[in-house]
């Protein structure tokens, strides 16, 4: 609530560090992609689209539920949103060209409204997740420590550098290697180095429907139970079932996994997820609260470096009208997901990867994308 009243008062000062963003329009209109006398669109700018808040809020219901039900794929949501529901890619792209200044910086402010609506949902889903014992802290913990420098680092080296052109096809690229990784997990060989992660899995679906029986069962008691901790090996359990991993491993990888995400202008869960389900065998119940509290630590150090580093402006009115519907969908998620197999999860996971990874890929290499909307 607190971040939704500090968005709503930076609204009505209108658009944050507008400087930059007026030389740029200037730079635009003199080299005669930017007509001065055409009504503003996104972010004051002539000739912009002009997004309707309703719509925002809306799409932003689902991108809160869809990142609170399987820890990823919020970033990647809304960046579609961005890009393609509003308009904003193919105006950046076609109407103003990548060699501006004015394309760099609608680059970068789509990067950074991302990272605003996938860092509230991660603040939302862990706490909710926490509550229900499906967060693995110590995890979490020790990928958000290595996602700090890693978050911080690319902003300084890539912002105002990256034309959306390129931007979109690498983002699409590897979208869609992470549903190729996932769908092997699914396959025979892949499922035999998923045995603890599917007998815990099958022991919380079996209380869920006990639960949905009418049966007496407390579904948080029986969650993440830290047995040990020391520098190179945590225990924990999840429903009778032991884990554990070497904490050095998810401080290196989250080192990894947030730079790519800073660069990629999301939140990461899609390159967590894997990580999670492969490298420390969770079941899907537990990875979504655990990518999310990795997410929020490099969310917020992320979108500390755009806006208070590099300048990068944003239009508060777009973000504060998306916050609301991330609200309102990321507290339906972690109510929703205990009823979801862990297969379907998996599934829904692979889907969004491979529709997605196909159609940024295209749109970013050839100028066109294969699947609709085309």
């Amino acid at each position: 609530m607190a971040l939704l009243a500090a968005v709503g008062v930076l609204a009505l000062s209108g658009i944050a560090h507008a400087d930059g963003l007026q030389d740029a329009i200037q730079e635009a209109i003199t080299a005669g992609k930017v007509d001065a006398a055409a009504p503003v669109g996104y972010m004051g700018i002539p000739g912009a689209p002009q997004v309707n808040l309703l719509l925002g809020l809306i799409w932003a219901v689902w991108v809160g539920w869809i990142f609170s039900t399987v820890g990823a794929f919020g970033g990647i949501m809304a960046s579609v949103g961005h890009i393609t529901i509003f308009g904003l890619g193919d105006y950046a792209s076609k109407s103003i060209g990548k060699k501006l200044t004015l394309n760099k910086i609608v680059t970068d402010s789509i990067r950074v409204s991302n990272q605003y609506l996938v860092g509230t949902s991660a603040a939302l889903s862990t706490f909710n997740y926490w509550k229900m014992g499906r967060l693995v802290l110590p995890l979490g913990v020790a990928l958000a420590v290595g996602s700090v420098s890693g978050s911080i680092l690319v902003p300084i080296l890539s912002a105002g550098k990256i034309s959306l052109k390129m931007y979109l096809g690498w983002f699409g690229i590897f979208v869609l290697f992470l549903g190729c990784f996932l769908t092997w997990q699914l396959s025979p060989s892949g499922q035999r180095t998923q045995k603890k992660a599917k007998e815990a899995a099958k022991a919380f679906q079996d209380s869920v429907k006990k639960m949905k029986e009418g049966g007496e069962v407390d579904l948080s008691a029986q969650g993440v139970r830290v047995k040990s901790f020391a520098p190179t090996r945590c225990v924990f359990t999840f429903f009778g079932v032991e884990f554990d991993f070497n904490p050095v491993i998810p401080v290196i990888g989250g080192f990894i996994i947030a730079a790519l995400a800073s660069f990629l202008g999301v939140g990461g869960g899609f390159l967590l997820v894997p990580f999670l389900t492969s490298v420390a065998g969770l079941p899907m119940y537990l990875v979504a609260g655990t990518s999310a509290m990795a997410v929020l630590i490099g969310m917020a150090s992320s979108i500390f470096s755009y806006m208070f580093l590099k300048n990068v402006p944003v239009q508060w009115s777009l973000i504060g009208a998306e916050l609301v519907g991330i609200v309102i969908g990321s507290l339906i998620g972690p109510r929703t997901s205990k009823y979801l197999p862990d297969r379907a999860l998996k599934i829904l996971f692979i889907v969004l990867a491979v529709y997605v990874g196909l159609r940024y890929t295209t749109k970013g290499f050839l100028g066109y994308s294969i699947v609709p909307p085309f």
